[in-house]
C-alpha cells in the first residue's frame, strides 16, 4: 500500500531555513506528480508546492522564492527546503500523491517563532 513518510519539521526563528523530506514507497514514484501541503490551526488546507514526473514546478504565491520543491526518482524521495521562514509559515506540512485515491503522510509540524 501507499505510505508517505515526513521528516524534517521542527521550530526555527524567523529568517531561518528548514529541509522537509518525504519517504514514499508502494507506488511508482517517477510517474506520479509530488506535492506538499500545510495547515495552519483554524485554516484549510493549501497546496504549498507540486513537482510533477518530469520535473516541472509550481508554488504557492505565498513562498515564491523562499520555498524549493525537489524529487530524487532514484530514492523515492520529495524534499521541500524551506528559506527565509516567517510566523505565518508555521503549519502542520503534509506529503500527497494521487494514486487511485488521495493519499496522505503523517504531517510533520513546522514552527515559526522567536
Amino acid at each position: 500500500q501507499v505510505q508517505l513518510v515526513e521528516s524534517g519539521g521542527g521550530l526555527v526563528q524567523p529568517g531561518g531555513s528548514l529541509r522537509l523530506s518525504c519517504s514514499a514507497s508502494g507506488f511508482i514514484f517517477k510517474y506520479r506528480t509530488m506535492d506538499w501541503y500545510r495547515q495552519a490551526p483554524g485554516e484549510q488546507r493549501e497546496l504549498v508546492a507540486s513537482v510533477t514526473p518530469h520535473g516541472i514546478k509550481k508554488y504557492a504565491d505565498s513562498v515564491k522564492g523562499r520555498f524549493t520543491i525537489s524529487r530524487d526518482n532514484d530514492n523515492n524521495t520529495v524534499a521541500l527546503q524551506m528559506n527565509n521562514l516567517k510566523p505565518e509559515d508555521t503549519a502542520v506540512y503534509y506529503c500527497h500523491v494521487m494514486r487511485d485515491n488521495e493519499h496522505w503522510g503523517q504531517g510533520t509540524q513546522v514552527t515559526v517563532s522567536s
